[in-house]
């Protein structure tokens, strides 16, 4: 369920969250999920 994003959006429901917070959200989110790839494929390829 997690994986699926329930919790997430059933919190997300909780409150009404402005359109301007929610892209500023989903631009963290992005920025995040860059990294992490990122931090991946340099351990994958053995610079870290």
């Amino acid at each position: 369920m997690q994986r699926e994003g329930l919790f997430r959006e059933m919190k997300a429901r909780q409150h009404f969250e402005k359109p301007s917070e929610k892209k500023a959200r989903q631009r963290a989110e992005a920025v995040r999920r860059a990294r992490k790839l990122a931090r991946k494929r340099a351990q994958r390829e053995g610079i870290v």
